[in-house]
């Protein structure tokens, strides 16, 4: 047996495992869940997939994936009991999708570059909703407001980029962010905390266009900080821990020549 029918076997066996979890006299909670419920899970399980790529922990990776895979099959259980699709259904459409949007290599079409493939993704999804006779939506109406806040703010700079609404070069996106700086200023001077909000906001939006022009994926940085963060605080708490100290009783200084000390530790 191959690995990929073994692959599929496995990949059948959650199948059915999840349709007896659902079936009469099968798991009370399962049974319960609706497509809503069941959302939250699949927002959580994507971060645990994300911090274990992250953490380079492959054999929880492997784990995470599991959960991942389980979600999607979860919803395709739940639509064949509404008598909606089914997995195959949901199977055969990204099968599709991937030989058409990719006639590079499935076809005679040429991409040379990661960029040439995204253009030539683009134009044949915009085929795509031609052929279906989907009604003309507004450019930004495509991207769901119920994501990350950085994920959304990326999603639409990139959208609006792409018809052209967009700076020429990095230097004025700099700029712009200097722009926003001086205004959040203004706005800490004033008496409205709703302008100081805004105004932060702004220069957040700011700094995701200066990622999209640095080919950096904002979210990932950020996630990337925060686990530095992490660990050169831990390496303050635990140097104080050796000292008999606890975090409240240590003075700024103090702690601030222990985050140098981590700081130059991961140099």
């Amino acid at each position: 047996m191959s690995d990929e029918s073994t692959a599929g076997a496995k990949f059948d066996r959650l199948v059915a495992l999840m349709a007896r979890l659902r079936a009469p006299g099968g798991c009370p909670w399962d049974r319960e869940q609706t497509f809503d419920t069941i959302k939250p899970y699949t927002l959580e399980e994507t971060y645990e997939v994300l911090d274990a790529i992250d953490r380079r922990d492959w054999r929880g990776l492997a784990e995470e994936l599991g959960d991942f895979l389980l979600q999607a099959v979860f919803y395709a259980q739940m639509a064949q009991e509404e008598g909606r699709f089914t997995i195959s259904d949901a199977l055969d459409a990204i099968c599709q999708k991937l030989i058409r949007r990719h006639p590079h290599v499935f076809g005679d079409a040429e991409a040379k570059t990661p960029d040439d493939v995204k253009v030539r993704w683009d134009q044949i999804k915009d085929e795509e909703k031609k052929q279906r006779g989907d009604a003309p939506k507004a450019l930004l109406s495509s991207v769901p407001r119920n994501m990350p806040a950085l994920v959304e703010a990326q999603q639409i700079a990139s959208k609006a980029a792409g018809v052209g609404f967009d700076w020429a070069n990095v230097e004025q996106v700099i700029d712009k962010l200097h722009e926003e700086l001086d205004e959040l200023r203004s706005a800490r001077n004033g008496s409205d905390p709703a302008q100081v909000a805004d105004e932060l906001g702004d220069m957040l939006f700011v700094i995701v266009n200066i990622a999209r022009f640095l080919k950096v994926d904002p979210e990932q940085a950020l996630r990337g900080t925060n686990a530095k963060f992490r660990k050169r605080f831990g390496y303050v708490e635990e140097q104080l821990a050796g000292r008999g100290r606890k975090l409240t009783e240590a003075r700024i200084e103090e702690m601030e020549e222990l985050w140098q000390e981590a700081k130059r530790s991961d140099a």
